[in-house]
């Protein structure tokens, strides 16, 4: 995408600089209840890691079941987590991205978890259902699409 040269009362957070428009937090939600797949952002011994997660949306909190191990440990040492969905036509002159930021917590009550499991994900990644449950807070959350069409 080619964006224009910044006039002196823009900078690059300007969404008019880019043609980019803010989406609703409604408008969030519903892209996050339309989409399976995600992105899990944390910071692993001082070092940024990104992991692609399987998801649903369990009221307003995102649900991800894993397995223990790096995401998420890294996403439960109690640190702010960064959460992504994305989508683009096929020729890319139109997209859009959720964004959200917030804490993860593991669902260890019995019958918070129990509700949760409930919940069907389609984890690719692994032959046995995973046995963690981690939920991630949407409170901090923004999106943006574009339309060159």
């Amino acid at each position: 995408m080619f964006l224009a040269p910044l006039r002196d009362d823009q900078d690059m957070t300007d969404s008019s600089y880019s043609g980019l428009e803010e989406m609703t937090r409604e408008e969030c939600l519903e892209r996050l209840n339309s989409a399976h797949v995600g992105r899990i952002g944390a910071t692993v011994e001082f070092r940024p890691f990104i992991f692609p997660v399987n998801f649903r949306m369990y009221g307003n909190k995102i649900l991800i079941r894993s397995v223990p191990g790096t995401k998420l440990d890294a996403a439960l040492s109690g640190q702010v987590v960064a959460f992504e969905i994305d989508g683009f036509t096929d020729d890319g002159v139109a997209g859009w991205s959720v964004l959200v930021r917030g804490s993860a917590e593991e669902v260890t009550d019995p019958e918070e978890r129990a509700k949760a499991e409930e919940v069907e994900i389609h984890n690719y990644a692994f032959d046995e259902q995973p046995e963690r449950i981690v939920l991630i807070s949407t409170a901090g959350m923004s999106g943006r699409r574009f339309d060159h069409s």
